[in-house]
């Protein structure tokens, strides 16, 4: 079964590009539904199951659809081409919203008559009869539909009309005479079909009650009213089912292009572009622009201000100057570096000496201003103005309410982001530690010397102490130890800074990328997947429309 699909699908759509053109077409419906106006993407859905659905059913049969308004000869038109009085015509029409199928070859067309709606006590078989006629060969795999009165005052009827033309493969339209200017034929049929041409046909009937001289002009007429309607490459074929005037060429002109094998992917491909070029028209087609990184980055660096990630680092390099200062400086006077708060500890952000109690903590950083939010407001929009630029207005929407859709969580995913950051402050730094080793024992050193010094100065015994270069020891240990003390804390003062600069550094590198999350998470990859969207669909339509 999966081979006789293949190969009828095959058929259907040798030398043609029908089935890239489906994929296209379902591609863009994909991609645009929830973005583009859901009537239209439904329309174009509906297009893409009914192509879908025509490739799965014979290939040999082409359903070919006579519609007309009442009185116009659509019926005997029908009986003409069929040789047989299967429809009801004039008074005697039933009054019924069903369509008459006659079929040449059944061979195959159940199942397409299935699709197509057709009751089976309204379908007859044209081979069943053992016609032997060249005509009746010649319209060998045709399922030709006569549909009801289009402008019936039976509501059913209009909608079976519209049913069947969106399913036919090739329609004719006759018209009449008298009523062939008709707005409603015009506007609610033909107008519309402008990109079906290739599998129209136009019948003025009723020619015989048309005087031989003005056939002529009122043919021309019917064409420059064809061509209002964009249908100037229709042919226009006068005849009179009643007098058989005209039905030849009719039904030549219905063999050759069914002999083609070509009207069924043709109407799914006029169906296809058709509703493509709605797509088009109404999403644009603008190439997509990707999200320059200068625009990203400025959005961040809003994002990053608005989480009060300067303040935070501002704080680090206070911290780590006040923490790394008080255990180099001279003991005797860094104690008083104790009396000053600590930054970190000011915004909660370092509540104990494990890394852990970092995290979990509430953090105290400044409220987000007006002037930050305003400023966050300004950059997502820059970005996505500048990403839609070009764009259907559709898109355009699609885009920008992805880009604010999550921003009401801003607030809440920067603290979050904040509070998760280990900062790598807790601890002072290991060269800091044995600095503070070395005061000490330069303090004990003074203390021990300043001790001596004043026991042998009681004692009178000053003299006789050790020398170092001519000067006594306690005397030595007492100024060394202050003055290396002192000098130490001078030198260190530079090492601090550039620690405090290089931890102030790594915190706002971990800091910016913690935000830099929050803003890829909430504003740029729901813009980049709006864009990918539109990128699809855009790809879907070049391939639909090609």
């Amino acid at each position: 079964m999966t081979s006789l699909l293949d190969g009828a699908k095959k058929l259907v759509t040798r030398g043609t590009d029908t089935g890239a053109r489906i994929e296209g077409l379902a591609t863009a419906v994909d991609a645009a539904r929830g973005r583009l106006d859901d009537d239209l993407v439904d329309a174009a859905e509906s297009v893409v199951d009914r192509a879908t659905s025509r490739l799965r059913l014979s290939a040999s049969h082409t359903v070919v659809a006579i519609a007309g308004a009442t009185g116009s000869g659509k019926s005997s038109t029908f009986n003409a081409l069929t040789g047989l009085e299967l429809s009801a015509v004039g008074v005697r029409r039933p009054t019924t919203s069903w369509a008459t199928a006659c079929v040449w070859g059944s061979d195959g067309a159940g199942e397409l008559l299935d699709w197509l709606g057709i009751p089976p006590r309204h379908q007859t078989t044209r081979d069943s009869m053992l016609d032997t006629r060249r005509e009746s060969q010649a319209l060998e795999g045709v399922v030709l539909l006569d549909l009801p009165d289009h402008d019936s005052t039976e509501v059913s009827h209009h909608l079976e009309v519209d049913r069947l033309v969106a399913l036919a493969d090739m329609l004719v339209w006759v018209l009449d005479p008298q009523k062939y200017a008709d707005a409603a034929i015009h506007d609610r049929y033909l107008a519309p079909l402008k990109t079906h041409e290739g599998v129209m046909v136009v019948v003025l009937n009723h020619i015989d009650t048309v005087a031989p001289d003005g056939r002529e002009a009122m043919v021309a007429d019917v064409r420059r009213l064809l061509q209002a309607d964009g249908l100037g490459q229709v042919p226009v074929i006068a005849v009179s089912a009643r007098e058989g005037i005209g039905i030849d060429a009719l039904r030549r002109e219905i063999e050759s292009r069914v002999s083609a094998k070509k009207m069924t992917a043709a109407r799914i491909e006029a169906d296809v572009r058709a509703v493509a070029g709605r797509l088009q028209e109404a999403g644009g087609d603008a190439a997509t622009r990707a999200l320059s990184d200068q625009r990203v980055r400025a959005m961040q660096d809003a994002f990053a201000e608005a989480a009060g990630v300067p303040t935070v680092v501002e704080a680090v390099e206070r911290s780590t100057r006040l923490r790394a200062g008080r255990a180099t400086g001279w003991p005797l006077v860094s104690w008083a570096s104790r009396l000053r708060p600590d930054p970190l500890k000011k915004l909660q952000l370092d509540l104990g000496s494990s890394t852990r109690a970092l995290r979990g903590t509430h953090a105290a950083v400044p409220e987000t201003t007006s002037v930050q939010r305003a400023r966050v407001d300004s950059e997502v929009r820059a970005l996505t103005d500048e990403a839609t630029r070009g764009l259907g207005r559709p898109w355009a929407d699609a885009v920008r309410r992805a880009s604010v859709d999550r921003l009401p969580e801003v607030g809440d995913r920067l603290d979050e982001a904040l509070r998760g950051v280990d900062l790598q402050v807790a601890r002072i730094p290991v060269w800091a530690g044995i600095v503070r080793v070395l005061q000490w024992v330069l303090i004990v050193t003074a203390l021990v010397g300043a001790a001596w010094t004043a026991a042998a100065g009681l004692s009178g015994t000053l003299a006789s102490t050790p020398k170092v270069g001519g000067v006594a020891l306690p005397l030595v240990m007492l100024l060394g130890g202050v003055g290396l003390g002192i000098l130490l804390a001078l030198v260190c003062r530079g090492l601090v800074a550039g620690t405090a600069a290089r931890r102030a550094g790594s915190a706002d590198s971990r800091l910016r990328a913690a935000v830099d999350s929050v803003a890829h998470d909430l504003v740029v990859s729901p813009v980049e997947a709006e864009l990918a969207a539109y990128t699809r669909a855009r790809a879907g339509l070049s391939k639909a429309l090609a």
